[in-house]
């Protein structure tokens, strides 16, 4: 990159930088000056973290960065995907409809102030009331001149993981830019035969949203969704650019996708591709920002910064452009195939600041500053108290050891230490007297109930969730005395899938940092803490060398408490099984029959594998209602149970995970029918 084009992006982020108003306009000036062998084609990325539904929150935020595009001198300013609104907007725009009328009030009035630039700007497009057909489209408008010039519609609506577009959204019939005539008023009787493109000082732009992108049937080798590419439709009015606005969450591996998806396409059509995307949380969804732009070879020209919001200027005509780099990893692994491993390293710094954008903005667009959790000296609460106090600052947070008579005093003393490492609050209550108390209470209760019911069990778990719920009772005490406190759910991915978490207890929590993290990942990720933190070795090395245990029961074999694997199984073969279930979509006899990482490094037998893929299907088909109550967390794998992302019904317990040979099945009916 040239000397010139650095000064520029120096500039730049001073710009968004300042809050000073006639520093700003200096910087302003200079940029507008340097900007000018780039005028033609220039282009503001504008990668802003909305708020759902806080249209002035949004407007405000558009508006700053017009204003910028508009005393630079850009050509034009894009805004990902819906962002008058911010997406994921849900049920909300169909409960409340006042705030669809308001982001179309906003968005005329802001269409005024729009006079030296053009802006392309999201927002939610009511239709006629009288047509069939979905409430609303997920529309995007080109504005300049003081008023809107024309509408883009989203075609394609994803309906899968986390996206539920087509539950609130019609999908367009057109394709490209509609007269602005339309807005409101569009249905199949309006689509004209006009140039699809948007025309900005004489360059031909195809504009689209999002998903209307994910539909290339040469790259996803004819496995695609839909039955139309939009794509290939405004490749055939021949654009001099492709912009697509959107607003896309990230997941593991979906970088990688997306860059090759993305390359591939602006190779195709010989065309540049200018790619706007979200960035910020909203609830169970992080989006990673990093805007960018590719050459007619489809090779990467400009990319904005991941998980920061920015004003981000290019020019694919002119070749204007800078590369921010990616988190540290993901570089690595941009052509890497699907394969089970647990070299997490690539994935870690993304993981880690996916979950601090998630605690971060959930805390802040919710009004919540502090956060309550429990220290048990084991590895996820010590993970979720550095990701909080990363992501809250260390006075907002405080740990509270709550020990029984079966904790350890090394798990005490780790607690403290890890407390003490990380410079939060911390206090130790014991639990034992509510423990005796509460258990005393419900011994003669069991009695009463007894004498009416059969069918108590011989062996009991109630002293184990008498315990968690207890700790569950001190932390929401401190965040009902205490102002804008929210108490921390700290189970990890591994254990919901087999239930080994309690309901009210430690999964109890106004927020689960880390649900979507595997155990075998969480390790990783302790280490990667360690190491890439300023402050080195916050974790205790005897809490990661510690086998996990939730110190609740004594094992009557050792007579020490029990640990997590021999409950279980091994977490690296537990962690295999859920990451072929969630990408391969693997089933039961699939697994039986191939070989495990676990397999490669320790002899097992195939009795000992039947009976461990056993206890994992049993124990996750009754653990379904336990992901139902699971509190909001962020999505951090390629697929998850969060709610938002995968939904099963609780009461479809029968289902055969093994399924049945056609003999079998055959033998059944037989059976049924001879009766």
């Amino acid at each position: 990159m040239s000397e010139d084009f650095e000064n520029i992006y120096e500039l730049a982020e001073k710009l968004i930088k300042s809050d000073n108003i006639s520093e700003t306009k200096k910087i302003e000036e200079e940029l507008k000056n340097s900007l000018l062998p780039h005028k033609k084609g220039s282009i503001g990325i504008a990668q802003i973290n909305p708020i759902a539904g806080n249209i002035e929150y949004n407007a405000k935020k558009i508006i700053k960065y017009i204003n910028h595009a508009q005393n630079i001198g850009l050509d034009l300013v894009v805004f990902p995907e819906l962002s008058l609104m911010g997406y994921q907007i849900e049920d909300t725009i169909d409960r409340h409809p006042i705030i669809v009328e308001q982001n179309v009030k906003w968005l005329k009035e802001i269409s005024k102030i729009v006079t030296k630039t053009t802006a392309i700007i999201g927002f939610v497009e009511p239709r006629k009331q009288d047509c069939e057909g979905k409430k609303y489209y997920n529309s995007s408008a080109v504005i300049s001149d003081g008023k809107i010039q024309g509408i883009i519609r989203k075609s394609l609506m994803p309906n899968y993981s986390e996206f539920n577009d087509y539950r609130y959204f019609e999908p367009s019939l057109a394709i490209g830019e509609q007269m602005p005539e339309t807005l409101g008023v569009f249905d199949e009787n309006l689509i004209k035969n006009n140039n699809k493109l948007t025309i900005i000082n004489g360059i031909k732009y195809g504009i689209s949203i999002c998903e209307d992108c994910w539909n290339d049937n040469e790259f996803f080798n004819n496995k695609n969704l839909y039955h139309k590419d939009p794509i290939k439709e405004l490749a055939k009015e021949n654009p001099d650019v492709f912009i697509n606005c959107s607003a896309s969450p990230t997941r593991s591996k979906k970088e990688q996708l997306k860059h090759n998806m993305l390359s591939f396409i602006s190779k195709k059509y010989k065309t540049p591709f200018v790619y706007v995307n979200q960035v910020g949380a909203i609830d169970n969804n992080s989006y990673d920002g990093a805007g960018r732009v590719y050459d007619s070879n489809g090779n990467l020209l400009a990319r904005a910064k991941s998980f920061e919001e920015q004003f981000l200027i290019v020019n694919p005509i002119s070749g204007l452009g800078k590369i921010y780099p990616l988190t540290n990893g993901l570089e690595k692994t941009l052509t890497e195939s699907k394969i089970y491993t647990l070299e997490y390293e690539p994935d870690l710094e993304r993981t880690y600041k996916t979950i601090i954008q998630g605690i971060k903005d959930y805390f802040k667009k919710t009004g919540f500053e502090r956060a309550v959790l429990g220290l048990s000296g084991g590895l996820d609460s010590s993970v979720c108290a550095v990701l909080l106090t990363d992501a809250l600052g260390c006075k907002n947070v405080f740990g509270i050891s709550m020990p029984s008579k079966i904790t350890s005093d090394e798990s005490k003393n780790d607690a403290k230490l890890l407390a003490t490492n990380l410079g939060i609050n911390f206090t130790q209550i014991s639990i034992k007297d509510m423990f005796e108390t509460t258990n005393n209470c419900l011994q003669n209760l069991f009695k009463s109930v007894e004498s009416e019911w059969e069918g108590r069990y011989k062996t009991s778990f109630t002293p184990d969730n008498i315990q968690a719920r207890s700790r569950a009772i001190l932390l929401w005490g401190i965040s009902n005395e205490f102002g804008k406190c929210l108490p921390i759910a700290t189970s990890d991915k591994s254990e919901l899938y087999m239930g080994y978490a309690t309901i009210n207890g430690d999964m109890s929590g106004g927020f689960a940092p880390i649900a979507d993290v595997t155990k075998t990942k969480l390790f990783a990720l302790a280490r990667w803490l360690n190491k890439n933190r300023i402050q080195k070795n916050a974790i205790p090395e005897s809490i990661i060398l510690k086998k996990p245990g939730a110190e609740l029961a004594i094992d009557p074999k050792t007579g020490k408490p029990l640990i997590a694997e021999d409950a279980l199984m091994p977490y690296e073969f537990l962690d295999e099984i859920i990451w072929r279930i969630e990408n391969k979509k693997e089933s039961y006899n699939d697994m039986v029959n191939s070989e495990f990482l676990y397999e490669q490094k320790n002899s097992v037998s195939k009795e000992q594998k039947i009976e461990w893929l056993d206890k994992f299907y049993r124990r996750m088909s009754t653990s379904l209602y336990k992901w139902s109550i699971l509190p909001p967390s962020v999505i951090v794998d390629s697929r998850s149970i969060n709610k938002t992302d995968y939904r099963q019904p609780i009461t479809s317990s029968g289902i055969d995970y093994k399924g049945k040979s056609e003999d079998e099945i055959c033998d059944i009916i037989r059976n049924l029918t001879q009766s």
